[in-house]
Formats: structure tokens, sequence, C-alpha cells
């Protein structure tokens, strides 16, 4: 188990040296942080300092550990477009992209496993079958497109819930949430469920391939036999040995809604992390981009690498993986 856990950590560093490296280089070879920092009137002199003072004189190999150095700190430098300290402006946004996320995530569940509970014990009737190609139409409909049809018609022809922003916020210490006003909570419900379509349809699909085998298993037919009822047979003893693929499937994929939350973010006007990344394109300032790029990668392969780990604690098996 140790050197299993070795093995496991180990790829985790390396995947974020990897990130890190590629980070550096758009850190490195994208714009000139010496013209983007100065002002116009800056002598020739004066730009020599600063460059001397930043360190972009070094040798690649020295900049490059240095910047893993202050990465793995916490310290990616100011912003170029806001002059500000960049963990201290992401910080600001990541409590909006986290709620977000765990939103959509509860809205997955919610709506994906009764779905796919549903279509499996149904399978063969009209209903079911039109489940099934609608969650075939959500997997294939961009984020973008889902987004702008929701403002379209919940917020522009209805006028039941905001398009944009979020809402009104409460601070609690560093931390800011909208879900304790009645504003708040009801602009993050067109963001949430844009977010989480995609999700839920993944979360249907699988229940129903792990419902359909589970409810052929011969435990199933003897407890069928002993005159079980349907419905203890369905949401207690089939639902229950499904589950843990799903509740895999979750944790894998929140760090794939914080990573591409962006887009979602951007179309509804969401001050988080993603939106913060794409002004962020839009102005050129790189140490904002370098600093998303590695935190939301440390977050994605912090949650696989417990994914993994967990897996090996419950099948011993997977340790020789």
């Amino acid at each position: 188990m140790i050197a299993f856990l070795v093995k496991r950590v180990g790829n985790a560093i390396l995947v974020m040296l990897t990130v890190a490296f590629f980070a550096f280089l758009i850190f490195r070879f994208l714009g000139d942080p010496v013209e983007m920092m100065v002002n116009e009137s800056a002598t020739q002199v004066e730009r020599d300092e600063l460059r001397t003072r930043l360190g972009l004189n070094d040798g690649f190999l020295v900049q490059y550990l240095r910047f893993v150095t202050n990465a793995a700190q916490g310290e990616f430098g100011l912003s170029w477009r806001n002059q500000q300290n960049v963990i201290t402006l992401i910080g600001e946004r990541f409590p909006a992209t986290f709620e977000l996320v765990i939103i959509a995530t509860i809205l997955s569940l919610a709506i994906g496993i009764p779905l796919g509970v549903f279509t499996a014990i149904g399978r063969g009737r009209w209903w079911a079958e039109g489940l099934q190609f609608s969650s075939i139409v959500g997997v294939s409909l961009p984020s973008f497109f889902v987004g702008i049809i929701l403002i379209l018609a919940f917020s522009v022809s209805l006028g039941w819930l905001p398009g944009y922003g979020r809402g009104e916020v409460v601070q609690l210490g560093w931390w800011s949430t909208g879900l304790l006003t009645p504003s708040g909570r009801a602009a993050v419900v067109l963001p949430a469920l844009s977010l989480s379509l995609f999700q839920i349809t993944l979360v249907m699909r699988l229940v129903r391939a792990e419902m359909l085998e589970i409810l052929r298993a011969d435990f199933i037919k003897f407890a069928r036999a002993r005159g079980v009822k349907r419905q203890a047979l369905w949401f207690r003893h089939a639902l229950k040995n499904c589950l843990m693929p799903v509740v895999t499937l979750t944790a894998m994929q929140v760090g794939n809604l914080i990573a591409f939350a962006l887009v979602t973010e951007t179309v509804f006007q969401w001050p988080g992390m993603g939106m913060l990344f794409m002004q962020a394109v839009t102005f050129v300032d790189i140490p904002v981009m370098a600093a998303y790029l590695c935190i939301v990668s440390f977050i994605f392969v912090t949650l696989n690498t417990f994914v993994d780990i967990a897996y090996a604690v419950i099948d011993p098996r997977l340790r020789a993986a």
C-alpha cells in the first residue's frame, strides 16, 4: 500500500511539474512583462532595472525553478492589468466558482440518478426511449448554446430568473456567498442548470447501464423470487449497488466542472475564476492565466489522486496497477 501511495503521489507531482512548465512557458514567452508594467514615458534605463529586478535576465532553468518554487508557495506575482496580488484576485473569485460547481453537482445527482433508474426499469417503453434520446441531445449541445437558450427562455421571455450576475452576496469572513439571499439563490439557478446539463446526462446514462446490469444479477433474481416488492428491489437493492461508480465519476467530474465553468461564467457574467481567466486572456494578463492553469490543474490532480487512493483502499487488487 505504501508503494502504491508513493507511486500515485509521485505521478501527481510529475503532472503538476509538467503543468507548471507549460504555465512558465506562457509566463516567459507570451508578452513582455516589462512593457506591460511600465509607463510609456519610462526610459530604457528604468526598463532595464525592472527587467533585472524581475529576474528576466537569468537563465531559463533558473527562472523555471524560481517559478515552481513561488507557485508552490502560492506566489504568482502581480496582475498586469489590476496591479493586485494574483492569489488575492483568485481568492476573491473562487467562492463564486465553487458555489456554482457545488450546486451544479447537486443538480446533476438529484436529476440524473432518478432519470437513470426510471429509464432502466422502463426499458423499451416510449418515455424511457425518449429520455435516452434527450440524453444524447444533452451530451451533444455545447454549454454556451444551452446557456443562451436558458437566458432567452427564463430571463428574457418569461422574466422568472435573472440572466446575469451573482445577485446580492453576504461576506462570511473571507468567504462570500449568495445562497443566503433571495437574489443570490435566484441568480445561481440558470448558470448551475446550464453547467450541470452534461453531467446530468452522464450520470443518467451511467446509472441506467449499471442498473440494467445489476437487475440481471442472481441476488436480484433471488430477491424477486422471495417476493420482495418492486420498489424495494429497485431502490434498496439495485440502486445501492450501482452508486459507487456514480460517486467516483462525480468526484472526478468536479475538477472538470471547475476547469470548464469559464464558458458558463462568461455567458452568465458570473464573477468567478473562469470569468477572471477570460478577462486575463482578453488583456493578456499572463500572471493570472498562469495561476489559473496551475490552480485548476492542482484541484483536478488532487481529486483524481484521492479517488485512486480510495479505490485502492476499497479494492486491494488495484494496488498492483
